[in-house]
């Protein structure tokens, strides 16, 4: 029997730790990253106290939205959005972690505007500049958010990134160190946000200064 409450908890724990070692005074949002679980185990965590969950596909979102509507789950969109699927969940997510285009703020805006609804959105950054990731470059940022002033219904409330992969937990610490930069650099009332650090090195992003953290296998366990 998996216990997912003392899992949460020994999260907690450690989140406070990292803040102690940050210089930046920041609050954490822990968001559970339930992609691939089915909604059973999503609702035995929600139990634990955690409201607000990651998924990275469109229709399993859509799936488990409907199976756990009873629930108050804030829902965040975290993967890749195809522009057109963007349609199916423009009003349906707390907030997007993953904005990367241009044409994508066009379509999502047109959506919401038709609904009068706004959306809380993070520019995806690819801090590694890696060509098979997604994301803006670095270069780009301030382009983009002059450009985004544009889309009335869109509110960009700061970044995300993805680093390259590695087993070493450091190897993160400086494209977090970078992502705080750029963040530092833009942060208004507004952009408030920094969205980085995963399962294997969100301490050293929470040390850097991240404000959302998406923990996936360490709550759920891996994924088959």
């Amino acid at each position: 029997m998996i216990d997912y409450c003392k899992k949460v908890e020994d999260i907690k724990k450690r989140i406070n730790i990292a803040l102690s070692k940050s210089p930046y005074n920041q609050t954490v949002k822990l968001i559970a990253v339930s992609k691939t679980f089915p909604s059973d185990i999503i609702k035995k965590v929600y139990n634990c106290g955690i409201l607000d969950f990651g998924e990275n596909y469109v229709q399993e979102l859509l799936k488990k939205q409907e199976e756990l509507k009873d629930l108050k789950i804030k829902w965040h969109f975290i993967g890749h959005l195809q522009k057109n699927k963007a349609k199916y969940i423009f009003d349906k997510i707390e907030m997007l972690h993953s904005l990367d285009s241009l044409e994508l703020a066009k379509i999502l805006n047109k959506r919401l505007e038709n609904k009068d609804l706004k959306l809380k959105c993070l520019i995806q950054i690819n801090i590694g500049n890696e060509p098979n990731k997604y994301g803006i470059n670095i270069n780009e940022v301030e382009n983009f958010l002059k450009a985004i002033e544009n889309f009335k219904n869109i509110e960009i409330k700061g970044f995300m990134c993805i680093p390259p992969f590695s087993i070493y937990k450091e190897d993160s610490r400086k494209y977090y160190r970078k992502m705080r930069e750029i963040f530092e650099m833009f942060k208004n009332e507004n952009i408030t946000e920094l969205s980085m650090g995963m399962s294997n090195d969100f301490e050293v992003a929470i040390e850097e200064g991240a404000t959302m953290i998406r923990i996936g296998t360490l709550i759920f366990g891996q994924r088959v």
